[in-house]
């Protein structure tokens, strides 16, 4: 197979990616639309650079080289521009430096002054620069996103990158005709050209689209295991956690947490203020909570912490530290500003409890006797002799 061939086999098919990435386009999301978009025009400017490398001979190549390798290296940077917009990173303008200076260089060296040998040399080092930085982008988020699809395309861009590079050893080392042309069929390199050129338009548009997939796949996830309102788990998650920590029986305890006086605010202000002022508490007792400890939304004013490894009085510090860090930050809405206070019933695993539930129980008991205590204040359940009666009869 010839390579104009090849080129032309490789176009269409970059454009039926591009095209099925748009009829796509409107089931993204919001927030992927803008990187889905950069990824479907730098997918159709490759392919027009490769239409134009087929009809090379019949124009001249002070135009027709910069031209199409112009297209080609504005669609590498699309890419680029992508891969920062799919991670949430801003957009600068010396994305297009590489784009620019290596356009320039093509010009220099097929018009100005003619040396095929240092324009392939200068495309080569800018393709693989602008991939490399794709290459980048794309290790760097190995902690925040695990997806096979990621590491895919880091994968490819590794790979066509190796091979720009080898080709320009190969080509310098076995030297060019002034006249070489990248659809002369008298070198293999030029057939495999175009098939790897198209690895990252063909290949790249389906792993973009996995990428694409697996995080609305976590979104969804994360709106089935969190609290719209706060973002903190919801009952589900911890009905989950909860039992599988009590499973496990490593010194499991709960704290109960409601908010003092929470109906005076929505009374007062309304439910959208109150709205706001339980996001505020929710903040407060996230950023208290340490690693091992999960914060929850149990509903309306209260919330839930998970705690392990403590006894009695380990909890009951716990319970101080979220009381504390609380009633640290007052609740600021516009104008408004209020003190909110909270009180706290905790309980720690026993052998009485029988299950998750128990232990909730055991802390929702010692919240009520926080609150009839004067409330913003941490009470301890205790293992008491009913419990025990409870727990022979099951």
């Amino acid at each position: 197979m010839d390579p104009v061939t090849v080129f032309l086999i490789a176009t269409l098919m970059m454009l039926a990616n591009g095209g099925v990435l748009g009829l796509m386009h409107k089931d993204l999301p919001q927030a992927l639309q803008p990187a889905a978009v950069s990824w479907r025009i730098a997918t159709l400017l490759i392919a027009g650079g490769c239409v134009l490398f087929t009809v090379q001979r019949l124009l001249p190549p002070g135009f027709i080289l910069p031209l199409a390798n112009g297209l080609i290296m504005l669609g590498f940077s699309g890419y680029w521009r992508s891969l920062r917009q799919f991670y949430g990173l801003p957009d600068r303008w010396w994305l297009l430096l590489p784009f620019f200076i290596a356009t320039l260089g093509i010009y220099w060296f097929s018009a100005v002054h003619p040396d095929t040998g240092a324009r392939i040399l200068f495309v080569s080092v800018a393709w693989s620069f602008i991939m490399l930085a794709c290459v980048r982008i794309l290790l760097a988020q190995s902690s925040r996103d695990v997806a096979i699809s990621r590491r895919v395309m880091a994968g490819i861009f590794i790979a066509v990158t190796i091979f720009t590079l080898l080709r320009a050893i190969y080509f310098i080392f076995i030297g060019i005709h002034p006249d070489f042309s990248v659809t002369d069929s008298a070198s293999w390199v030029n057939v495999v050209t175009p098939m790897i050129a198209a690895a990252l338009p063909v290949i790249g548009t389906t792993a973009f689209l996995l990428m694409c997939s697996e995080r609305i796949r976590r979104q969804w996830e994360r709106a089935a295991s969190t609290d719209y309102l706060t973002g903190l788990a919801n009952r589900r998650t911890l009905a989950d956690a909860g039992e599988k920590r009590f499973a496990e029986n490593k010194g499991m305890a709960v704290a109960i947490i409601d908010i003092d006086h929470f109906k005076s605010i929505n009374d007062r202000f309304g439910h959208d203020i109150g709205d706001v002022a339980l996001k505020h508490v929710a903040a407060s007792l996230e950023a208290a909570c340490r690693e091992a400890e999960l914060p929850a939304r149990q509903g309306g004013e209260e919330f839930v912490v998970l705690f392990n490894g403590v006894d009695a009085d380990g909890a009951h510090a716990a319970g101080e530290r979220l009381r504390l860090a609380v009633a640290a930050k007052p609740f600021v809405a516009g104008e408004l500003n209020l003190p909110v206070t909270v009180s706290i019933g905790v309980a720690v695993q026993s052998e009485t409890d029988r299950n998750f539930d128990d232990v909730l129980r055991r802390a929702d008991e010692a919240l009520y006797a926080a609150k009839s205590g004067g409330r913003n204040r941490v009470e301890v359940a205790a293992v008491t002799v009913a419990d025990t009666a409870v727990a022979d009869m099951a």
